[in-house]
């Protein structure tokens, strides 16, 4: 259990921490994407996305750096260093007089906030494990996810009364504090014993044991889709919202609206969890998805925007499923390897993020004059995931059958 000089619920709350400075990283700079897109000359529109994709690419890479590491130097050591990439990379891009140098600077940026975002999954593996593990993900989530209420809001205050980089210096700010705290609450949950020395034998080896585990790659694959589809709808939710309903004024507090429906449905799980398990409501969630998608594409196929009334209500329902998948998807996938809790974070984060990059690039580049584009993604990503839950199922059950 956790240590007694630290509470459950300040926990929840720091390692939620933690993880929030990405979701600050990404969702405070939505407003700012047409500005920043100006003032650095860049002339089509739909590479704003990349502002973003760059920096999800970043925190797909980085987990193969911090996650080994933490699991020989330990975990606390290993938060710090990310931080301090995340500092150094927020000045480049704050300096950035090119699209391409921003662009390198929010892929340091993912780099760094992999360290703190990975690490902070070992911490509760260290900590928690099973359904439970799944209880402590769930809540941690509802913390983060407050963040992206507000994150855009308070984005676009700033962005009026200061600029497009006061934006990122407010992001240093919270993340020096974070990290005191960090450093004076959180005690280390790597044991001696547990500790793996770093070799690239170690990791080679490392690798192929996860590998073994097909449940640990089926729910990965599955959090790749899943997680694609989400950063289709995040790299473009200004575009959508902007451009295509001229909602600028409106569009931080839609955006904070529907990150409302994923922090209901995270709470929900918590409870749910424990009484139904991770893999039931995985699969009721993935069901619901689908369906909701499905309609969407039947319904406007045409791909003529409905009222914004009518596309609220479909994302309403698309992100509340998404609510009950990302923290018990995750859960499932890290749970046969609590072991090497740093190494399967870290591969498992990579695997779902070299996945869902390409696919949001490719779908994102769709999204021009319709939203049709983003719910033909959610169809496809969430069907493929369904196939792959059950082949999960199947696998598991001969495995039982042939004993």
């Amino acid at each position: 259990m956790q240590n007694k000089s630290i509470s459950q619920l300040e926990f929840v709350a720091l390692m939620a921490s933690l993880m929030s400075v990405v979701a600050l990283a990404i969702d405070a700079l939505l407003p700012a994407l047409n500005i920043i897109s100006s003032s650095l000359n860049v002339i089509d529109s739909r590479d704003n996305q990349l502002l973003i994709i760059f920096i999800f690419i970043g925190l797909g890479i980085g987990p193969l750096l911090f996650g080994p590491l933490s699991d020989s130097l330990g975990r606390k050591p290993l938060v710090y260093a990310g931080f301090a990439i995340f500092i150094f990379a927020s000045f480049i891009c704050v300096s950035s007089e090119s699209l391409e140098i921003m662009l390198l600077g929010r892929l340091l940026q993912g780099v760094g906030l992999s360290g703190p975002r990975t690490i902070s999954i070992s911490i509760i593996r260290d900590t928690y494990s099973g359904n439970y593990m799944a209880r402590i993900m769930s809540f941690v989530t509802v913390i983060f996810i407050l963040v992206p209420i507000v994150a855009p809001a308070i984005g676009k205050l700033i962005l009026d009364s200061y600029g497009w980089e006061y934006i990122f210096y407010i992001q240093l700010i919270f993340t020096v504090l974070i990290a005191i705290w960090f450093y004076i609450r959180q005690p280390e949950t790597l044991l001696l014993k547990n500790k793996i020395k770093f070799t690239s034998t170690q990791f080679i080896s490392s690798s192929k044991e996860l590998l073994k585990y097909k449940d640990t790659i089926g729910f990965t694959i599955i959090s790749g889709f899943i997680t694609g589809s989400f950063m289709v709808y995040l790299s473009t939710a200004q575009q959508i919202f902007e451009n295509q309903y001229q909602m600028v004024n409106e569009f931080p507090y839609i955006f904070a609206g529907l990150a409302v429906s994923v922090g209901s449905a995270t709470f929900l799980n918590g409870t749910l969890v424990v009484k139904l398990g991770m893999e039931r409501i995985v699969t009721i969630a993935l069901s619901l998805f689908s369906l909701n998608s499905f309609i969407y594409v039947v319904l406007f196929s045409m791909g003529i925007n409905p009222s914004i009334y009518v596309l609220l209500i479909f994302f309403f329902i698309q992100f509340f499923s998404i609510g009950f998948l990302f923290g018990n998807i995750r859960a499932l996938a890290m749970q046969p390897v609590g072991h090497i809790a740093g190494m399967g974070a870290a591969i498992t984060g990579f695997i779902s993020t070299l996945m869902a990059v390409p696919i949001s690039i490719y779908i994102g580049r769709n999204i021009t004059t319709s939203a049709l584009p983003l719910f033909v993604g959610f169809l496809i990503c969430g069907s493929i995931s369904i196939v792959v839950l059950l082949f999960i199922k199947k696998t598991r059950l001969k495995l039982k059958f042939s004993e």
